[in-house]
């Protein structure tokens, strides 16, 4: 296993596999926050079912707090062999010619996306687990839904959540197909997985936005 994991395909595999996991995970994650929108019954259901339902917070939660981390961190390592396996010959050729602006920052963009974690993750995550493991507060009755009309009632946490998104879109816009091709997707389908790689990558994002700034007009 640790010879597969040193291996430059080994890598992008396990890179790609944990990319998926993670696009899966913000799929859900976008599923149930549009409900706040549409339905803010409901959207506090699934907020309580998903906040205390012991299968999710001590099964599923872990892997993805595990699931972000190896991505971000393999991400890096991934950056940092590449650069130093073409060393000097990337100045002598055109880095851009053959590559897209965003295929040859992806380092950066996945930095802004993680900084952007630890912000929502203080805005959301710390206080729940503050709530209740430290303060032993019971969520049965609690209101989800106007606390998240309550975070986004500042419209500089609005411009924040924004910009992150703008990022994260295009991340997922490389990143999508470059999964795909990690782990050797059929040639014959790389034109429709272009296109839904780039459906989801604008849509998915754009739809956060919009949660955000619906609820700083709406507050």
């Amino acid at each position: 296993m640790s010879g597969f994991f040193k291996s430059s395909i080994g890598r992008k595999v396990a890179m790609a596999v944990s990319a998926f996991f993670l696009m899966f995970f913000l799929l859900q994650h976008f599923v149930i926050n549009i409900l706040s929108v549409f339905s803010p019954q409901l959207f506090n259901e699934v907020s309580y079912f998903m906040g205390n339902n012991p299968l999710v917070q001590f099964g599923l939660q872990p892997v993805l707090l595990f699931g972000v981390v190896f991505h971000f961190v393999m991400g890096f390592i991934l950056e940092i062999k590449n650069r130093k396996a073409v060393g000097i010959n990337y100045t002598k050729n055109n880095g851009g010619a053959n590559s897209t602006w965003v295929s040859r920052n992806m380092v950066y963009t996945g930095f802004a996306i993680l900084l952007f974690m630890v912000f929502h993750f203080n805005d959301f995550w710390v206080p729940e687990i503050v709530e209740k493991y430290v303060d032993g507060t019971s969520q049965v009755g609690k209101d989800f839904h106007q606390h998240v009309v309550h975070m986004f009632e500042n419209p500089i946490r609005v411009v924040v959540y924004v910009l992150a998104f703008v990022f994260l879109a295009l991340h997922l816009l490389h990143g999508f197909n470059s999964a795909f091709q990690s782990v050797g997707s059929p040639a014959g389908r790389k034109a429709t997985l272009q296109k839904v790689g780039k459906a989801y990558s604008i849509i998915i994002p754009l739809g956060f936005i919009f949660i955000a700034i619906y609820h700083h007009l709406n507050h």
